[in-house]
């Protein structure tokens, strides 16, 4: 719709992609805060509750009838705002619609297999999941290699590629792409904490490829430039927007959970914007509570495959403080401290040089 504006009525100011963002994030939001009660209302009413799992914490409990597949609602709400307001005919945006659209189908189909059999292990077989979530991130890849997107890999404090990984950058894209979906996804045990990192990693990764699609800023940065992969930022706040409303219900005690519907979503974006962003070392530090969320869940299973010990009392790492007692929303807020000054750290490296 904006792209009609401002192509054949000469609005300039829709040129701006920082405007259209500005219309994205409140289209985005606007979007979710309306149809979310009514999401709920009708989840409710259809019983699409979320199964706990029944090796939970005990305060889980309580949780028991709260709706899920909330991921559903913020999902429409970020693609109807990207396709109001970003150019479709950009490459990186039809990546970005793939990746978004293909994961969230991954998470819909796993959400509708635990409901169905009220069941949280009775998903899509971790086998089955894992194969997917590569047949998807392959999808993407294909753009970006239509693209032509560079293949060199970069590294966080050096403004030079350390070199060009040619055809592997196919497999470890792929790797970036999976591995953050399912550090996003193992996150999401907690009302909000999975919410408000993505909130955060996806500004940080906006501001990111705004800059690395910016000719002038790119190069007082010293950072690549990339072409065309500045309208992504538009992308990223019509998912900033649909978030910040979908925290509205989700925060303690949530109303509604995203489901695997949303956080495959979230994490398929979240690693297609490193990529593209060529930042996907400097992931590691923008979206540090997935890593070390999904690290505990490793580390666990390799002690007890290994040692027969557990190193924590529970995995993923939230689950164990639980279990030491603390109150889930001093978790929260914590982690969400951590997130907030790993993002902070990040950013600031893109000016040292």
């Amino acid at each position: 719709m904006f792209y009609w504006f401002y192509k054949f009525l000469d609005i300039n100011i829709l040129q701006d992609i920082s405007v259209r963002a500005g219309f994205a994030f409140f289209i985005g939001f606007l979007f979710t805060m309306y149809f979310m009660p009514k999401f709920i209302k009708w989840a409710k009413k259809r019983k699409a509750s979320q199964p706990i799992y029944e090796f939970a914490p005990d305060t889980h409990r309580i949780k028991v009838g709260t709706p899920t597949m909330g991921g559903v609602v913020f999902i429409a709400g970020t693609l109807i705002a990207t396709i109001l307001t970003a150019k479709l005919n950009n490459p990186y945006v039809v990546g970005a619609l793939i990746a978004i659209g293909a994961f969230c189908a991954i998470g819909i189909k796993d959400d509708i297999a635990k409901i169905t059999a009220n069941k949280n292990d009775s998903g899509l077989t971790p086998r089955a999941k894992m194969l997917l979530q590569i047949v998807a991130s392959f999808a993407v890849v294909g753009v970006l290699l239509y693209a032509n997107h560079s293949t060199a890999l970069y590294i966080p404090f050096y403004k030079l590629p350390i070199f060009d990984m040619g055809l592997y950058a196919i497999v470890f894209w792929i790797f970036v792409m999976v591995a953050t979906t399912n550090a996003v996804n193992l996150t999401d045990g907690l009302d909000g904490l999975a919410t408000v990192p993505s909130i955060i990693a996806f500004f940080s990764l906006s501001v990111i490829v705004y800059i690395t699609g910016h000719l002038v800023f790119s190069g007082y940065l010293l950072m690549p430039h990339i072409a065309l992969v500045g309208e992504l930022s538009v992308v990223g706040a019509a998912f900033i927007g649909s978030l910040i409303a979908f925290l509205w219900f989700n925060s303690h005690p949530a109303q509604v959970f995203m489901g695997d519907s949303g956080s495959l979503a979230i994490g398929g974006f979240m690693g297609y914007l490193a990529i593209v962003g060529k930042s996907e070392v400097l992931l590691i530090a923008i979206g540090l509570i997935f890593v070390i969320e999904a690290f505990s869940v490793i580390l666990q299973v390799g002690s007890y495959k290994y040692r027969q010990k557990r190193v924590f009392l529970m995995a993923p790492i939230h689950h164990h403080f639980e279990k030491k007692g603390w109150h889930e929303n001093k978790i929260i807020i914590r982690f969400w401290i951590i997130a907030f000054m790993a993002n902070l750290l990040a950013i600031l490296s893109l000016k040292i040089r």
